[in-house]
């Protein structure tokens, strides 16, 4: 299964790491735009879907300080989504 799913990801990688950076985008956009009133689970939620996807594509890649920057995203946004819940 995780086999199928790396060749899946490797074949359409860019196409993965462009949707995850657009998250990425959005996610912190919606924090500019709407500062305190944020839909602060939402982001969070979202914003470690996108790192979950970046931190796949760059340890598929043997990219290690993007995989380094990516996984601590997703530690960063499990503390936002305990701390928003």
């Amino acid at each position: 299964m995780i086999t199928a799913l790396n060749t899946l990801v490797l074949k359409h990688l860019s196409t993965v790491e462009m949707i995850g950076v657009m998250m990425r985008i959005f996610s912190f956009s919606l924090v500019s735009w709407f500062g305190p009133a944020s839909p602060f689970l939402f982001v969070w939620v979202f914003n470690t879907i996108d790192a979950v996807m970046l931190s796949w594509c760059a340890l598929l890649k043997k990219d290690r300080a993007y995989t380094l920057l990516n996984i601590f995203w997703v530690g960063v946004g499990a503390v936002g989504i305990w701390r928003a819940y």
